[in-house]
């Protein structure tokens, strides 16, 4: 259940006649996991003016010392969502405060800075979020399974059997979403053995940044019971396809609502606005930045390779390129036009971070009008690096310490964060990849313990 309710003593009063016992003020840490204090309904007044505090220092990335002021969660009415597993809670997405200010490194506050730049041009971002994710159960062996015994298939992508195994806690979560307004238009078995992924109605980027974060805690509690767990890592398994979490994207006129990337006569037969390939341009020039934020993690970037270890292609993007409805590229425009969908995103990033830093380079493509260039229509992978170079196509980073690198160098990236995030968000991703780097991993053990 969603209100928009501005009055914040009838939106208790409301939750409370719906027997709702407790509220959740819900912030996320860098990795877009959500955080919070429980409050008794007779209280949710005055969590609404920020009563909550908490202290930044013991989450990761929150950049604050252990003697620093605490921060303050103050909840969004309009964000009010009554857990469907457990309806005596309701959740709220939450902005940080600090001091009584808003606190500049706050991943959702980040997002609306963002919007306001978007808003200050006259344009509604408006995006959609493809959730691919794993379901999966322990073997009792030390390691996991799908959560089906006949999820076996070298080929498993859009099997019946498989889904209708698992429909008893699929149509769980679709029943969820759609209790929240959600709008499931479709669910399937993805690529992975136990791999799935549901899609619903796009939003506005501030809604969908608070549903896909509601989701991957959600998604986790409802197959809890049946003794699976979800996983939101991007690449759990070498030989099978990653979970991305594809960013459909389009601006919208802030007064009208239309769809500003929409065009019938498009000269480059992709059904996209100049509007929209400026967009696109923008993206495609801060690709490595951009890259750290939708796929942040070490994990993320053995998802981006065109085939690894696998018998077969993974669908996802490895150069920084744009084309029409041709899943090679980095940037996709959809055979009906009229959005521009990212396949580089994963399921793991933080949407709040994640739609911010892609905003902040699209909008710099419009207000530069920058060129993309002509789309690739041909097979990406199929080219060779030499090709490539010829072509003036970069690789998306290979690595997180790439990436982060990048994402460190690049003054739009510290714009679209502001410097206290910016600074932490590089600052514990470098740590992240030096930690994995030091590590030695059990493959390495295998191949070199005994090889000399």
């Amino acid at each position: 259940m969603s209100t928009t309710h501005p009055d914040t003593a009838g939106v208790a009063a409301e939750l409370e006649a719906r027997g709702v016992r407790h509220a959740l003020a819900s912030f996320v840490d860098v990795h877009g996991i959500s955080k919070g204090k429980v409050v008794p309904i007779a209280h949710v007044p005055h969590f609404f003016d920020g009563s909550e505090l908490y202290t930044g220092a013991a989450l990761d990335a929150v950049p604050q010392k252990v003697n620093d002021e605490e921060v303050a969660a103050h909840p969004d009415p309009a964000s009010a969502t009554v857990l469907p597993w457990n309806p005596e809670i309701a959740w709220f997405a939450s902005d940080l405060h600090l001091a009584g200010e808003p606190f500049p490194a706050c991943s959702r506050g980040i997002l609306k800075r963002a919007l306001a730049r978007a808003a200050d041009m006259g344009y509604t971002f408006n995006l959609g979020v493809e959730t691919e994710f794993y379901v999966l159960r322990d073997d009792g062996h030390g390691g996991v399974a799908p959560a089906s015994d006949r999820d076996t298939l070298d080929k498993p992508c859009y099997d019946i059997r498989g889904m209708l195994d698992n429909y008893p806690w699929v149509s769980r979560i679709v029943d969820a979403m759609n209790e929240l307004g959600w709008d499931v238009y479709s669910w399937d078995h993805e690529d992975g053995n136990g791999q799935f992924e549901t899609d619903f109605a796009y939003a506005d980027a501030l809604t969908m940044a608070d549903r896909v974060v509601f989701f991957r805690l959600m998604a986790n509690e409802i197959v809890r019971p049946y003794g699976l767990f979800a996983t939101f890592m991007p690449k759990p398994f070498g030989n099978r396809t990653g979970s991305g979490a594809h960013f459909n994207m389009s601006l919208a006129d802030i007064d009208t609502g239309d769809n500003l990337f929409a065009c019938d006569d498009d000269p480059r037969g992709c059904g996209l606005s100049e509007l929209g390939y400026a967009f696109i341009a923008g993206i495609l020039r801060h690709a490595p930045a951009v890259c750290a934020a939708i796929a942040p993690t070490v994990n993320s970037y053995k998802r981006l390779v065109a085939r690894g270890n696998m018998s077969g292609l993974t669908w996802a993007p490895i150069q920084v390129s744009y084309g029409n409805n041709n899943r090679t590229n980095m940037l996709r425009i959809p055979l009906a036009g009229g959005r521009v969908e990212c396949r580089a995103a994963d399921i793991s990033t933080n949407p709040y971070l994640g739609a911010a830093m892609i905003l902040a380079a699209g909008l710099e493509g419009v207000r530069e009008g920058l060129e993309p260039g002509e789309p690739f229509h041909e097979d990406m992978y199929a080219h060779t690096p030499a090709e490539l170079d010829a072509m003036g196509i970069r690789f998306l980073p290979r690595t997180l310490g790439e990436a982060v690198e990048g994402f460190a160098a690049d003054p739009l990236a510290r714009e679209a964060f502001g410097p206290l995030m910016h600074d932490a968000f590089t600052e514990f991703k470098r740590a992240e990849w030096t930690e994995y780097h030091n590590h030695v991993s059990d493959w390495e053990r295998d191949r070199y313990l005994r090889m000399f």
